[in-house]
């Protein structure tokens, strides 16, 4: 697995004293907002800010650093969810949106209560807030120019897509336009939506690969792979190659067909630890450290090379993942001050 690391040495040593408390955040209080919990990606995000949050809190970083997941995607739902975590008194609150702006109405009051937000994953567009996000645009792009590498003559591709009107769909979409502009010689014959979701693909999928003509490829956000595998098997089509998105049904199902046949492609999204490394930016922000509001991380990748390994750390029904520290939080800062 390859992601590129913030900062350098002289990263490292600035972080030292980066580190020191310019507040005391002991008693700070934390709270996770948090609109979909319905796929392994999700509750592997939800298990790294837990595993941060018991850290901190162990350490006297935090008071507390709460979970609230909504009972659906609804983009109200979580405006009100907001709006309570507001009247609750918390000091902070992480967002992984719904929406980059329909929600910024809500982040406006909780900025207007001086209340920290730290939007990840899911951002939103609200000047008060912060956001980490990895260059989704580059990572939708970088699917076409590997398969540019894989069929120079190009062929038609088949694109799933995620959760509507999220930032992170709207972005990956881009790039995979972009990196389709780049190479012409592909084209996208149809497009579907998977919600980021194994059993949704697969169930979009196959809803239509009777109409579509021979594809060489799918590329797609991330939780969707698997199933898009499933459909082609089951609908008796040629196996794609099919962009992963680090989930280990993926890799196991890649690594299987590997051994079978030489099968070969390429995997990334965002490491699910995102949360974590927000978790740390926000208990940083509130110590009085000077933080950009724009802090761009690595997505994670895996090769064919790095499959073996990768598959020996994820988890069964989980995925590929990464949890950051605090001292990962200052490095990240460090590096994004440079800019």
């Amino acid at each position: 697995m390859k992601r590129l690391l913030c900062g350098t040495g002289i990263a490292l040593l600035l972080g030292v004293t980066m580190g020191a408390a310019h507040a005391d955040t002991s008693g700070k209080r934390i709270a996770l907002s948090n609109n979909y919990a319905g796929n392994s990606w999700r509750q592997a995000m939800l298990q790294s800010w837990a595993q941060a949050a018991k850290t901190a809190i162990s350490e006297h970083q935090l008071a507390a650093a709460d979970t609230f997941t909504t009972p659906d995607k609804e983009v109200t739902t979580q405006a009100a969810q907001v709006q309570n975590l507001i009247l609750q008194g918390y000091d902070a609150i992480a967002i992984d949106a719904a929406s980059p702006d329909a929600l910024n109405g809500a982040v406006k009051a909780a900025c207007d209560a001086h209340i920290v937000v730290v939007s990840f994953d899911g951002i939103v567009t609200a000047p008060c807030a912060y956001r980490i996000v990895v260059d989704y645009k580059k990572m939708g792009e970088e699917q076409v120019n590997y398969l540019a590498t894989r069929f120079p003559k190009g062929g038609n591709l088949l694109e799933i897509r995620g959760l509507a009107g999220t930032s992170i769909d709207n972005v990956i979409h881009e790039g995979i336009v972009a990196g389709v502009a780049a190479h012409p010689q592909f084209k996208i014959v149809g497009s579907v939506e998977g919600d980021w979701d194994e059993a949704t693909a697969q169930k979009a999928v196959a809803s239509v690969l009777s109409s579509l003509p021979p594809v060489v490829g799918v590329v797609d956000q991330g939780g969707d792979g698997y199933g898009a595998a499933q459909a082609f098997a089951a609908a008796g089509r040629p196996e794609p190659v099919i962009i992963m998105g680090n989930r280990q049904d993926e890799l196991a199902w890649w690594k299987q067909q590997h051994d079978k046949n030489g099968y070969t492609t390429w995997s990334a999204t965002i490491a699910p630890g995102i949360s974590s490394l927000a978790l740390w930016v926000t208990q940083q922000v509130l110590d009085g450290k000077t933080v950009p509001h724009d802090l761009t991380v690595p997505y994670l990748q895996i090769t064919q090379a790095d499959l073996d390994q990768a598959l020996k750390t994820a988890p069964v029904g989980g995925v590929a993942n990464i949890t950051y520290t605090q001292q990962d939080a200052i490095k990240a800062i460090e590096a994004n001050s440079k800019k």
